[in-house]
């Protein structure tokens, strides 16, 4: 008989906050090439929130830069 176990959540601490948030960021501008490059897979699909690390507020602006900066071909649709 299997028995299930409960994982622990890991609570976040101060130190892991979004970089954005850290940095005091109030909008993502999508000029700024090289913090969008570092958003995204070498397929040009944008990291999760999990993997990012981002906050919700900020990956819905990392969204919207990187989808201005494909349109205006500074970043590649793929």
């Amino acid at each position: 008989m299997h028995v299930a176990r409960r994982r622990k959540r890991k609570r976040r601490t101060t130190g892991d906050r979004c970089r954005f948030c850290r940095d005091k960021v109030k909008t993502i501008d999508y000029k700024d090439l090289d913090s969008l490059q570092r958003l995204t897979s070498s397929q040009a699909a944008l990291f999760s929130r999990k993997r990012s690390g981002n906050c919700a507020r900020h990956q819905r602006m990392v969204k919207q830069a990187v989808k201005r900066a494909r349109f205006l071909a500074l970043l590649p649709y793929l």
